[in-house]
């Protein structure tokens, strides 16, 4: 989620019942040599709790390190370790999904960050292996159990697949019942009965809910409102969701203190946002080129006014 789940939109989640949060995941190596950009990441808000710090690197000494200064510097409710990021610039500085090729290595830099945080908890995030010929979350997951790490989320696919193909569940499952740790399940969790369905069969501890989240950031609340009474509430109507989209474009100029950089930069989380939208394709191509609070105003009045025209003319002609 590294571009994504930056503060505005985590409090956006957790408005919407998110109950854990976690940090764009942050490099190591920044932190050890105090890079000011870096550390800007570790940003959060104390409404934000609990939250985690997530880290990335493969050097045991600087991972413990980086570990001790987050705690000193923000004091994070837990610090989480990437082990699950397939992006080449992580993998090939050894960070991410690199380490399950190097579960030595892997115990070293999870029991090194685990000594250094203690008796905060640390916990991971993990792929189910490299690629189809080396599945080895099983193993990855008792490693990392032994060495005190306190939960485990599992993504659903191998490194080599990044975010194409099916997640496999069967994995996961396998992997919650060969620790004594809880497991997180990730992977294709698209809607409240499909996140039931695999706590249900994976015997999993908890759901990580990322790119749906990007979409729809309401699933949080209908998911926790399912499992409390079996209901399946409603998506916001649309100009809810209108208002929350030009309520977080303007939170993110305030945060930029730029308007036309920070609309810019919102543009990848508008089509995200599209998808629950109806005429998602225009509104796509329009906010391609938006850079103005004003312009994403102006595109919210005219898909409502659309919307209601379509509408009012569907009714009448079922009258």
């Amino acid at each position: 989620m590294a571009g994504v789940s930056d503060k505005i939109f985590r409090q956006i989640c957790k408005e919407y019942g998110a109950d854990v949060l976690t940090t764009e995941f942050v490099s190591a190596e920044g932190i050890f040599r105090r890079n000011e950009r870096t550390r800007e990441y570790l940003d959060f808000d104390e409404i934000e709790r609990p939250i985690g710090v997530q880290l990335f690197g493969g050097d045991a000494g600087h991972m413990g390190e980086a570990a001790r200064q987050v705690i000193d510097w923000v004091r994070p409710d837990f610090i989480d370790l990437n082990f699950g990021c397939p992006v080449n610039k992580v993998v090939c500085k050894n960070g991410g999904s690199a380490l399950l090729r190097d579960c030595p290595t892997l115990a070293s830099v999870a029991g090194g960050v685990v000594r250094a945080c203690d008796p905060l908890p640390v916990t991971a995030k993990i792929r189910i292996g490299w690629d189809a010929s080396s599945i080895n979350a099983v193993r990855v997951a008792q490693v990392l159990a032994d060495t005190g790490i306190t939960a485990l989320t599992v993504h659903g696919r191998t490194r080599a697949q990044g975010y194409s193909g099916a997640a496999d569940w069967n994995v996961i499952g396998e992997v919650a019942r060969a620790v004594a740790i809880p497991v997180i399940g990730n992977g294709d969790l698209i809607s409240p009965t499909v996140i039931a369905q695999r706590h249900s069969e994976a015997g999993i501890g908890g759901a990580m809910i990322g790119r749906a989240a990007m979409t729809a950031p309401w699933i949080f609340q209908q998911t926790k409102r399912f499992f409390e009474s079996g209901e399946l509430i409603d998506s916001p109507p649309l100009p809810e969701k209108w208002r929350l989209i030009v309520r977080h474009c303007h939170l993110m100029t305030v945060e930029w203190n730029a308007e036309e950089p920070a609309i810019r930069a919102m543009r990848a989380r508008l089509m995200a946002y599209s998808k629950s939208m109806p005429d998602a394709k225009r509104l796509r191509e329009r906010f391609s080129h938006v850079s103005t609070l004003g312009e994403i105003e102006e595109i919210a009045a005219d898909n409502m006014t659309e919307n209601a025209d379509l509408e009012l003319h569907a009714n009448a002609a079922t009258v």
